[in-house]
């Protein structure tokens, strides 16, 4: 069954514009809890020459994503797979790209790391990934709202919450990847990317979460 996501229809254009600097046109582009399938949709038609591999860990979502594939039938949206990012291998292979899109808050925080070392180990090199939801900046957040917004969820879940910028940049350094830029968004969210250098330094283990 199909399902709607209200944001998706808020946030594709200002995540398609940041998509547009810094995606290749062509290769394989990964995303990360597709969700309902809507963003998969757009950004493969945005993008007819890039293979778009959606994927969650939810089967209902799985379901959603398919449905949306099949109607608007793009030669370049790959069948949904399910997939764990904390899972030591994908199944995936080498990717040119990986979007992320209001994920690591709503997971536990080893969710976070095994993303952040999955595009270590996936991104080819020069690869980028895109990391786009709320964040703390500096310890602090940077509206009301975003503040509230990490109080439900911790209330819902203990081990869900906003996550703090340096934290995760300093997870994806240990995962061999470098941080290129950080782009204010609309509704207090940011786009966090990364970059796999062509000749990375060695990985280490990600820093325990604050």
């Amino acid at each position: 069954m199909k399902r709607v996501a209200p944001a998706t229809a808020r946030n594709r254009e200002p995540i398609l514009a940041v998509l547009r600097r810094v995606f290749p046109a062509r290769g394989r582009a990964l995303e990360i809890a597709s969700g309902s399938g809507e963003h998969a949709v757009f950004f493969a038609a945005a993008f007819p020459e890039l293979e778009w591999l959606p994927t969650d860990v939810d089967p209902e979502a799985i379901d959603s994503i398919e449905s949306y594939r099949s109607e608007a039938a793009l030669p370049n949206l790959s069948t949904a797979r399910t997939l764990d990012v904390r899972d030591d291998d994908w199944g995936v292979g080498a990717v040119d790209a990986i979007l992320s899109c209001n994920m690591i808050h709503i997971a536990p925080w080893p969710a976070a790391e095994g993303l952040l070392r999955g595009a270590g180990r996936h991104l080819a090199p020069g690869g980028v990934a895109v990391v786009y939801g709320p964040f703390r900046v500096g310890g602090t957040f940077e509206a009301p709202s975003n503040a509230a917004f990490d109080a439900s969820l911790r209330a819902r879940d203990p081990a869900w919450g906003v996550r703090d910028l340096e934290l995760v940049t300093a997870c994806a350094e240990a995962a061999g990847l470098q941080r290129e830029e950080v782009l204010a968004m609309p509704a207090n969210n940011l786009s966090v990317v990364f970059r796999r250098p062509t000749g990375g330094p060695p990985r280490s283990r990600s820093p325990a979460p604050r």
